[in-house]
């Protein structure tokens, strides 16, 4: 049976671990063809194996020009999923500025340069979908610069809903508590800060990749088409206290 994203195009960047792999396989199964942009690993060429012909691997680096360029080539895209992101956890009086120049270039820079090279080919239908955060909508301990990025990611978002709304092209964000990532698994080795994580999620549990994953298929779907400018949180209760 064919899926709701039958014959559509999604780019996907981040795509080789963690969420983007797991919204690959999920664009994918939904019959949509994927192109997944991460830099080169045996991560992506694992992902191109396992996904076959309805996937390509692009193996950019999101900050860069060459990936700007692979989007002006190719054919326009019906679904943007802007997923590459990093954190440095860090003191807000410690916070180096190395770590603040890397999370504003791959956290903010380059999802507003993707999504703009991508939206000037897109046609009417089109979605796109920016992975923010919980913490784009309320701060936490020694993650001032990651909350700053994921906020004004969901700013970006806003403002491009208003401005492509009459073009036919949808933006929204999917905006996920801590999911056991690559990226998070480190975080919680600290006990402290897992019993942190723990006393803040009132359902008493992570999210999972594929939880985030099926919001992110159904914001691009048929049956998110009035849905723009929303910020769709699966963070298990986390923001309604």
């Amino acid at each position: 049976m064919a899926g709701v994203l039958a014959g559509k195009r999604a780019l996907v960047t981040g795509a080789s671990k963690g969420l983007g792999r797991a919204i690959c396989h999920a664009l994918v199964a939904e019959g949509a063809h994927v192109t997944g942009v991460a830099r080169p690993s045996p991560e992506l060429d694992g992902l191109a194996q396992e996904l076959g012909s309805a996937f390509e691997a692009w193996p950019h680096d999101v900050t860069g020009e060459t990936v700007l360029a692979a989007i002006a080539a190719a054919a326009p895209f019906d679904i943007l999923v802007n997923n590459a992101g990093t954190n440095r956890p860090q003191p807000f009086a410690d916070v180096e500025d190395e770590a603040l120049d890397l999370m504003l270039g791959l956290n903010v820079r380059a999802p507003f340069r993707i999504a703009r090279a991508a939206a000037r080919r897109m046609e009417r239908g089109a979605a796109i979908i920016h992975m923010t955060s919980q913490m784009g909508h309320v701060g936490s301990p020694n993650r001032t610069v990651y909350c700053m990025t994921k906020h004004a990611l969901e700013g970006l978002s806003k403002a491009m809903a208003v401005e492509l709304a009459p073009q036919g092209i949808r933006v929204n964000c999917v905006a996920p508590t801590f999911v056991k990532t690559p990226l998070t698994e480190g975080f919680f080795a600290d006990p402290a800060f897992r019993a942190f994580v723990d006393r803040m999620i009132p359902m008493g549990k992570l999210a999972t990749p594929e939880q985030v994953a099926a919001a992110v298929v159904y914001l691009a779907s048929p049956a998110a088409a009035m849905i723009t400018g929303h910020s769709l949180l699966i963070d298990g209760g986390w923001t309604a206290q």
